[in-house]
């Protein structure tokens, strides 16, 4: 079969290939309910078709005047249902993160004249009514889960008439591969969200040339767990990858849940965020550290084997001998833990620690990182399954079909099938990131080997010392997150005389600490106050200064008593730290570093 061309033909193909039982599956009332090709089809024609009951239409197929629908929602089958049917429809689907605040919706919304909505639970749906008053175009709201005074999605589903399922066809065949799909409006860490227009090919290009250079390898026997928000292209591009792959998509109930539903579903792949990888093995060291006598002595033994691990560098007979010991010993109740079944693990949306990398590997749970922007739909480059095209530490090489260019300050450009149309609205804004045919990333990076693309740093946030020495936080702060005392860490010294950090303590291990070193363990605020615990990060900040070159290393620091989260606005919901936010927000902190 040829190549499909626009996103909603992953249903036909996938019928065609490979049908499933379960194309889709989710738990409903505790139980796994499972949603076939064939019901896929029929539920995504049938909302397509109540969608133009409603009056739902892509007028003239031009952006401005094509309808948008937006979607506020946790991972389910209803999500992709929505999606596939907006598409068929000719609208547009404006997808929304939500944990996104009142404010950047209301923007959002009236940026994109957004006319329905299809949201998820309560707690969103008062969200919208709260704002709906100020969004003139917001005609109706609709609901997934049924709740008392709301419009249940079924009543749209509903409006299918047989007139309007046969014009679901004649629509269909009307869009065309070069036509939006989707307008996904990034968290904006800086100033308003903006909204990047992605058409059906940059997609489906971008599915197929990953799945190609990864290899994704048809596997209808294969299940996927999805956790990472929909809404976010990394997660939209990926499942549609297992779509026109015949891979099953199971979804998390929640972030909480992941642990239970890995056991239950036993998935062969998932995406994930090095956040959450983070926080996998700090559980995982947390239980070593639990242990005592001889089995505490083997974990650590083991980890300290899978820190040395090299793909590209053969261990020796005897290092390979005592891995293969640690891999029955202690490793293999890791994999237990991931469901027992996992073929490959894929890791983008910021930079994974290396020793991470090292670790889960030399576990035999191999893990993949990838990078890309959602300006490129997203996938640029990734670390292959193929023997020696993967490298830790970098991104891996470029995807085939995508060409890479680094300009004289490293920043890393990129042209190709599966860049965006533009910024919507904003021809401005596009202007400056798309010059000459090429996307402009804001990354800076290094080509290692001639193939295997290393991300160093962010453009905006390489910052010069008042020396005029510049400096790359990132990598910084991803070598102090190695100590298992350092849960967030933000580096800082634009324009000062020295680097200093903001330290978010891992208040479970410095609990354990301070209780075998005779420390009272009260409050957080009380515990980062005490003289010996800011000797003991004294110590480990300058363990690790040891690593750095003079002007990289962190002269200073101050203890924070809590964790930064999407909540509380310093983290975006992919879980990359908001700078600015938290610069502002503990500048009493800085000004006493620096005075």
């Amino acid at each position: 079969m040829a190549q499909p061309q626009r996103l909603f033909d992953c249903i036909d193909y996938q019928l065609q290939q490979f049908p499933k039982e379960d194309m889709l599956a989710a738990k409903e009332n505790g139980v796994w309910r499972k949603y076939s090709t064939a019901e896929i089809k029929n539920s995504s024609t049938q909302l397509a078709a109540g969608l133009l009951a409603l009056g739902v239409s892509g007028n003239d197929m031009t952006t401005e005047n094509r309808d948008k629908i937006a979607i506020i929602s946790n991972n389910r089958p209803e999500w992709l249902i929505t999606d596939l049917a907006v598409q068929q429809s000719g609208a547009i689907l404006v997808p929304v993160y939500p944990t996104t605040n009142p404010l950047e919706i209301e923007f959002i919304f009236n940026d994109a004249a957004v006319k329905y909505v299809f949201v998820s639970s309560d707690e969103l749906l008062q969200k919208i009514k709260g704002i709906q008053a100020k969004i003139p175009s917001l005609k109706d709201i609709y609901t997934f889960n049924r709740m008392e005074g709301a419009k249940h999605w079924s009543e749209v589903l509903n409006m299918a008439t047989e007139a309007a399922t046969a014009e679901v066809e004649a629509v269909k065949n009307k869009i065309q591969k070069h036509d939006l799909a989707t307008i996904i409006y990034t968290s904006g860490t800086t100033g308003t969200p903006k909204g990047v227009m992605l058409s059906h090919n940059n997609i489906v290009q971008n599915t197929f040339l990953a799945k190609e250079s990864f290899p994704f390898e048809d596997r209808p026997e294969y299940r996927a767990l999805s956790f990472l928000p929909l809404n976010h292209i990394f997660e939209k591009t990926i499942s549609y990858i297992y779509m026109f792959s015949g891979i099953s998509i199971y979804y998390a109930e929640s972030l909480e849940t992941i642990g239970a539903n890995l056991q239950e579903v036993k998935p062969h792949v998932f995406s994930t965020v090095p956040r959450l990888l983070e926080k996998v093995y700090e559980k995982i060291v947390a239980k070593g550290a639990a242990l005592t006598g001889i089995k505490k002595q083997l974990f650590f033994w083991a980890v300290a084997l899978g820190k040395r691990y090299d793909n590209l560098k053969d261990g020796g007979f005897f290092y390979n001998m005592q891995l293969s010991l640690a891999n029955k010993l202690i490793f293999s109740k890791w994999r237990e833990a991931l469901g027992g079944n996992i073929k490959y693990i894929i890791t983008g949306g910021a930079a994974c620690q290396e020793r991470l990398l090292r670790i889960f590997n030399a576990a035999q749970i191999p893990l993949y990182e990838g990078y890309g922007p959602t300006e490129n739909s997203p996938v640029i480059s990734v670390n292959r399954k193929t023997p020696g095209m993967m490298k830790i530490g970098t991104v891996g090489p470029p995807i085939k079909g995508v060409e890479v260019k680094l300009m004289e300050d490293g920043e890393i450009c990129v042209k190709g099938p599966s860049m965006m149309v533009g910024y919507y609205k904003r021809p401005d804004l596009t202007a400056e990131t798309i010059i000459d045919g090429w996307l402009h990333t804001g990354d800076i990076g290094i080509f290692e080997d001639n193939t295997f693309l290393k991300i160093t740093d962010r453009k905006k946030e390489l910052f010069k010392t008042s020396g005029g020495k510049y400096v790359a936080p990132t990598a910084i702060e991803n070598k102090l997150k190695e100590s298992r005392f350092i849960e967030q860490v933000i580096v800082i010294g634009a324009g000062e005389k020295f680097v200093s950090a903001l330290i978010v303590p891992s208040f479970v291990n410095l609990k354990d600490w301070c209780e075998k070193n005779g420390i009272p363990v009260t409050t957080n605020e009380a515990m980062i106050k005490e003289s010996k615990v800011i000797e003991y990060y004294k110590e480990i900040v300058e363990g690790f200064n040891t690593l750095f070159n003079h002007v990289e290393q962190v002269k200073k620091f101050e203890l924070l008593p809590r964790e930064w989260n999407v909540e509380s606005g310093e983290v975006t919901p992919k879980l990359s730290l908001k700078r600015k936010v938290i610069m502002e927000k503990y500048k009493d902190s800085i000004e006493r570093i620096y005075s």
